[in-house]
């Protein structure tokens, strides 16, 4: 069924106030961190497709994100990238919609009215972002978590899991004006962003996911599977030794490293004086960017 830019499966569901998490790649999911946990509700959740874009290209220079050739058993299929959003009915309490959102290049204006008309259509009560992001914070520290929520009560309960108040300002997504519209249509909106180190990119990272649940963990009731968690341990292991090796190497790095520390704390203090990081430091972030790769 169409319905403005979107395709819509059917029999069309019927949702109980859902609640509606929604990933931006490329933007706010770097390490996957988004995509992973999308995926591990989709798979523990039994979620189904409920809406495509119809004609992906009229938003996305397909230049750019590229289409996947797929070999099958009887020839081959070209995948197109697109925006596709699932659904997770649930035995009790409110269902899920999942939105696995792609930036547009263009129409964009067009593709965040669509978007938003879905989530009136299907009476959507929250509308939460989630997703990654990296950052000069040190790898021996908690990842850090920032978010927003529009109103106290859910910014206490993200303040709860240690979620700090995200006090960006800059470039950001035409995608934001999904939240700041669905907040206009009395729709409640929050942002959950991990903070990964920024010299320390990995293809998937666990220890981003893990932390995240656990914060997603706290509004839901939704555990991460224990393969999942293993695999961020052992991430986290993996980590240490390296960077320990690296340190032995480079003693220099170890101060460097230290006033990562002293300034996530002071963040993490909400102190009023800035703790700016030194030349040494962002040279720091460079160096060991380009030496110490994880996969």
């Amino acid at each position: 069924m169409r319905f403005r830019a979107f395709d819509i499966s059917e029999p069309v569901p019927e949702l109980n106030a859902p609640h509606a998490l929604a990933i931006i790649r490329p933007w706010i999911d770097l390490s996957n961190v988004g995509s992973l946990i999308l995926s591990c509700f989709e798979t523990y959740l039994g979620s189904k497709e409920l809406a495509r874009l119809v004609r992906p290209g009229n938003f996305f220079d397909l230049t750019r994100y590229r289409p996947t050739l797929l070999r099958k058993e009887n020839g081959s299929e070209v995948d197109i990238p697109n925006a596709i959003i699932n659904y997770s009915k649930q035995s009790r309490g409110h269902d899920f919609l999942l939105l696995r959102l792609l930036e547009p290049h263009m129409m964009a204006e067009t593709y965040v009215d669509s978007v938003v008309e879905l989530l009136k259509a299907f009476s959507v009560k929250r509308y939460c972002l989630i997703g990654s992001m990296y950052d000069m914070v040190p790898h021996t520290r908690p990842l850090l978590v920032t978010g927003t929520a529009s109103n106290p009560v859910l910014q206490n309960e993200l303040a709860v899991t240690n979620v700090v108040p995200s006090d960006y300002q800059g470039p950001t997504t035409i995608l934001s004006f999904i939240g700041q519209k669905a907040l206009q249509l009395g729709i409640e909106t929050c942002s959950m962003i991990v903070h990964l180190p920024s010299y320390l990119a990995m293809e998937d990272d666990y220890r981003g996911k893990k932390r995240l649940m656990e914060v997603i963990s706290s509004l839901y009731n939704f555990d991460m599977p224990q393969a999942d968690i293993e695999k961020a341990n052992q991430q986290e292991e993996q980590i240490r030794q390296l960077a320990e090796q690296f340190m032995q190497q480079e003693p220099k790095y170890r101060l460097m490293l230290e006033q990562l520390e002293a300034t996530y704390d002071s963040r993490i203090k909400e102190e009023k004086a800035e703790t700016r990081l030194s030349p040494e430091v962002e040279q720091f972030l460079q160096d060991v960017g380009k030496r110490f790769k994880l996969d």
